[in-house]
């Protein structure tokens, strides 16, 4: 999936090292990937930390590894995770995403969550949660600020909130610092996919009854 607009809004050094190094909870892994997939210079900058994380694994001393190393290795790969599909030809998301979703947008599976907004909660480890945002074009997320890290890529259209203007592509990563009201740009719905590692901290009571249902 390529993007026409100049993406302007990138990840930290301290995503992109966490994700070279694996530290990062699953929903934020998807979220890098997906957006390494669209961005040449992230992918670039996470193409020379893995280089540097390399380097460093291959300077540490070696040491001997008992007899039954390999089976045990072996033995814990086969009860991981299976692999994923890959994606079918022509779907109008990125690799990373696509074998989450298992398919394209339209095999997405949208719940209706107020205002005309919807949101699809995607499968990950439970350190942090992922979904996709399908917001009408003129629509607002519901004012809201954040108890954690909030990571949240644009797919399709483009948004606008207190600080700047997110368009295909675009990453903004909020902190608990920041208090905004996403709001779709007029003309086109926008699509987001968006990762969380804490509940966000809304200001009017109906969001707030309607946090723990959608797992907001």
């Amino acid at each position: 999936m390529n993007t026409m607009n100049k993406i302007t809004h990138h990840l930290s050094d301290q995503l992109l090292i966490g994700y070279s190094a694996g530290s990062l909870p699953e929903a934020f892994n998807l979220v890098v990937a997906t957006h390494l997939s669209m961005c040449d210079e992230c992918r670039a900058a996470a193409q020379s930390f893995n280089s540097i994380g390399g380097a460093i694994l291959q300077a540490q001393p070696t040491e001997n590894l008992g007899d039954a190393a390999l089976a045990k290795t072996m033995a814990l790969i086969a009860k991981g995770p299976k692999a994923t599909a890959s994606k079918p030809v022509g779907s109008d998301v990125p690799d990373p995403l696509s074998a989450y979703i298992g398919g394209g947008l339209n095999d997405v599976k949208w719940r209706p969550i107020g205002l005309g907004v919807r949101q699809a909660v995607l499968k990950t480890s439970h350190a942090a949660t992922a979904r996709l945002l399908y917001i009408p074009s003129g629509a607002a997320v519901p004012d809201h600020g954040h108890r954690g890290t909030e990571l949240t890529l644009v797919l399709q259209g483009a948004f606008r909130d207190e600080t700047a203007r997110f368009a295909a592509g675009d990453v903004e990563v909020a902190d608990e610092e920041l208090h905004h009201k996403p709001v779709a740009e007029i003309g086109h719905d926008c699509i987001c996919l968006a990762a969380t590692d804490a509940p966000l901290r809304f200001s009017a009571w109906i969001p707030r009854v309607a946090q723990s249902l959608f797992r907001l």
